[in-house]
């Protein structure tokens, strides 16, 4: 009996083996065809970032534009209204002064 099974066992282990190793050969085939497909579709949306880095640059150059003309009314504004009313307070007590004189 220990005979048929030093004979029997070795030949179970090296089947055994094959067939994990088939296995593993075909998970692996697998596993690069899908790998294959991931960088097909990291590609095309990379392309399609690209496509629209145009668009967004635009809309960058755009905001930065108006943001700087508001900010040049905004300080003319400002400046404007800070006038007037400073001059009304140096009319004031420009007129005050030449009373007291």
């Amino acid at each position: 009996m220990i005979d048929s099974l030093e004979t029997v066992l070795p030949i179970v282990i090296y089947v055994l083996l094959i067939i994990l190793i088939v296995v593993g050969i075909i998970l692996g085939i697998k596993s690069i065809r899908t790998l294959e497909k991931i960088d097909r579709v990291v590609d095309d949306v990379n392309d399609k970032i690209n496509s629209l880095n145009g668009i967004f640059n635009f809309i960058d150059f755009t905001t930065d534009k108006i943001v700087s003309i508001t900010d040049k009314v905004v300080d003319g504004l400002s400046g404007l209204f800070g006038n007037l009313f400073f001059r009304k307070k140096k009319n004031k007590q420009l007129k005050e002064e030449d009373e007291d004189e």
